[in-house]
């Protein structure tokens, strides 16, 4: 990407599961806009697609696919593990182990995860990897606050410099 494709974008919006009806699920007003870097892929690419070529002060009402934003809900992301493995330093993790609490963890493999508590059983805690959006249709409704050219260092770092 060429400096004069990059744009800086700040906009805000109300995002809602499923449709306008829809519950929010996450509110970003105008005291505090999200700003990113227009065409790096910093955000879902259906998202970057629906605001491309709004102009400052443009509203945006779209619904993105749950196939098209974080996908379907994967059954085999969702497991049992065994309790013993939040044993932290001989005593299990109590304060780790609250139902809806997302945890941090790794794999085999140091590979990074986050996964949401679902229940806690006598020698198993159920988990989902799967990201908290999977299987929802969103919808955004929004509008953008700011566009400007990137400086040199935003574009070669690749993101917004507060």
């Amino acid at each position: 990407m060429t400096q004069s494709e990059a744009k800086v974008i700040a906009l805000t919006y109300e995002l809602r599961n499923g449709g306008p009806e829809g519950n929010v699920l996450e509110a970003v007003k105008d005291e505090q806009p999200i700003e990113f870097l227009f065409g790096i892929g910093q955000l879902n690419q259906s998202f970057e697609n629906n605001v491309k070529g709004l102009d400052e002060g443009e509203s945006f009402n779209f619904l993105i696919e749950a196939e098209k934003a974080y996908g379907p809900v994967n059954e085999k992301a969702i497991v049992e593990l065994p309790k013993s493995i939040f044993v932290v330093d001989g005593k299990l993790a109590d304060d780790l182990l609250v139902e809806g609490n997302i945890i941090n963890m790794e794999d085999k493999e140091g590979n990074p995860h986050r996964g949401k508590v679902m229940d806690i059983g006598d020698d198993k805690v159920k988990m989902d990897f799967n990201h908290p959006l999977a299987g929802m249709d969103l919808h955004f409704h929004g509008k953008v606050i700011k566009k400007r050219d990137p400086s040199e260092e935003e574009l070669n770092q690749g993101y917004v410099k507060p």
